[in-house]
């Protein structure tokens, strides 16, 4: 298959990915925002920030939870033991189904894993908002059996569905699938009668050695709330809501885009080889698509960044009430809208270096993401002392920048001694520049004269003042952006999802 074949499926499984989130996703921000106007502070932060540590550290430390950490009030969080066990099953569970994911993400199932995947989180904060209101004395009860139900119901899609397909001969044979029956996705014995195939064996714990120390970036403010105590519960609880607030366009727009990506980019490319030594048509597409992807990723991440510091408070008051708008709330948020800036940059920059290292490149990485992981963890516990929950933000944005360092020093090593140039997707216009600090100052202006205080007819002109500039540089980046309006055109546009939809 082509390299321009790779990147129309890969295009297609980005496009219809956001398409079908974004719908999904409506849904389950009505119902979460529903939720949280009958929850209190402190059982949001246990269940979102130390019991799905639970879950990670299931098979290992699962008891460090019911022995060692502080146990929450019985009469505000109840039935906290329980829930915990509950958690690390669901766990268990939905490591059962990760064989069906990977095979599904390798084939580009589109449908499959958006669906299933959207379906689970449908349910269960449907499943979560009828007990809340029916039998709010559950407690825990309520989100562990809901998180239970979330797993069973997505490894059951996987299940059924490639039961379904491998069922059939014709249908395997067309989709060109490397197993014929549900058995050959069981651990099984390879033709040289070992069980293990250790050059396979060797790449995947670079991998799970990368992933683990990933897992400490991503998490490591939860591990430092949870043993060091920085935070009490009902603080907790405000900066996880906020956190899964701020990462919705990440999870919505960022997500599809590097998981699918990252796909076309390990198809196109070959991992031993310098670019160079490579097919040139591939490394030129290759080099075209990630300057598009780093300028989308750029335009995207600053508009939220320069629009979301004047909007964070409304949104926080549209969403979860005074709980969320007073206090630190808005303070995070806007701290966190800097971040979805480093989070867009970095997830297009680490699509495209995790693709294209080889094994002894993802080890050496490996070894920075140690170090980095210490220091984060660090850096994360002495700014949350110095300025509470934001530190925690503050932290991430550090470890952020130095991953994104990292992978353009790769990116840019990679092309040195070729003619393209991917990382001028960094760059933008005087005029486009001009405009987003314009409309930051305006926006900016419009918060302090119309917002949060004088009533719904303030707070519409508030908005309508940010429809306007928001429109404004949209379309100053419309004129000046012809590539990247172009690439969008023809790769992520409505033409090719309609071709795969008929």
């Amino acid at each position: 298959m082509g390299s321009r074949e790779v990147l129309g499926q890969a295009a297609r499984l980005a496009s219809s990915g956001l398409l079908l989130q974004v719908l999904f996703r409506l849904i389950t921000f009505v119902l979460n925002a529903f939720i949280l106007r009958f929850l209190s502070k402190e059982i949001v932060g246990i269940v979102n920030v130390r019991v799905p540590l639970g879950v990670f550290w299931s098979l290992f430390l699962g008891w460090v939870w019911l022995q060692l950490l502080e146990v929450p009030d019985p009469h505000v969080v109840p039935h906290y033991g329980t829930g915990v066990v509950v958690f690390g099953f669901s766990a268990v569970v939905e490591l059962l189904g990760e064989p069906f994911w990977v095979l599904a993400q390798a084939h580009m199932f589109v449908k499959l894993k958006v669906i299933a995947e959207s379906l689970s989180v449908i349910l269960k904060s449907v499943l979560t908002a009828l007990l809340v209101l029916w039998l709010p004395h559950w407690g825990l009860y309520i989100f562990s059996l809901a998180q239970l139900f979330y797993t069973t119901v997505l490894v059951l899609c996987y299940v059924i569905y490639f039961a379904k397909i491998l069922g059939s001969p014709e249908s395997a044979k067309q989709q060109a699938l490397p197993v014929s029956s549900m058995t050959d996705l069981l651990p099984s014995m390879t033709k040289s009668r070992a069980f293990v195939n250790w050059e396979e064996a060797k790449l995947t714990w670079s991998f799970f050695k990368q992933s683990f120390l990933k897992q400490i970036l991503t998490e490591g403010e939860r591990y430092v709330m949870t043993f060091l105590n920085v935070l009490n519960f009902g603080d907790q609880g405000v900066y996880d809501i906020v956190n899964n607030l701020g990462s919705l366009v990440a999870r919505l727009i960022f997500q599809p885009i590097e998981e699918s990506f990252y796909i076309f980019f390990a198809k196109v490319l070959e991992r031993e080889k310098d670019a160079t030594l490579q097919k040139q048509e591939d490394v030129a597409v290759a080099a075209a698509v990630l300057e598009s992807l780093l300028k989308l990723a750029l335009l995207t991440g600053l508009t939220i960044t320069v629009f979301g510091f004047a909007y964070s408070q409304l949104v926080l008051d549209i969403y979860g009430g005074v709980m969320l708008s007073s206090g630190s709330g808005p303070v995070l948020l806007r701290a966190y809208c800097l971040y979805v800036l480093l989070l867009a940059i970095n997830g297009v920059t680490e699509c495209f270096t995790f693709a294209a290292m080889s094994k002894e490149e993802v080890d050496r990485y490996n070894f920075t993401m140690l170090a980095l992981s210490s220091s984060f963890l660090m850096l994360s516990y002495v700014l949350t002392r110095w300025c509470g929950s934001v530190g925690f933000i503050l932290a991430n944005c550090f470890n952020m920048g130095i991953r994104i360092t990292q992978s353009l020093r790769f990116i840019y090593r990679y092309y040195r001694k070729s003619p393209h140039r991917p990382l001028a997707g960094l760059s933008l216009p005087p005029v486009l520049l001009g405009t987003f600090a314009v409309s930051g100052g305006i926006t900016a202006a419009s918060e302090v004269f119309l917002c949060c205080e004088w009533g719904w007819l303030a707070r519409l002109a508030h908005i309508a003042v940010g429809a306007l500039c928001l429109g404004v540089t949209l379309g100053t980046a419309f004129l000046t952006e012809t590539k990247l309006i172009h690439f969008l055109r023809t790769q992520l546009g409505v033409p090719r999802l309609a071709d795969k939809t008929t």
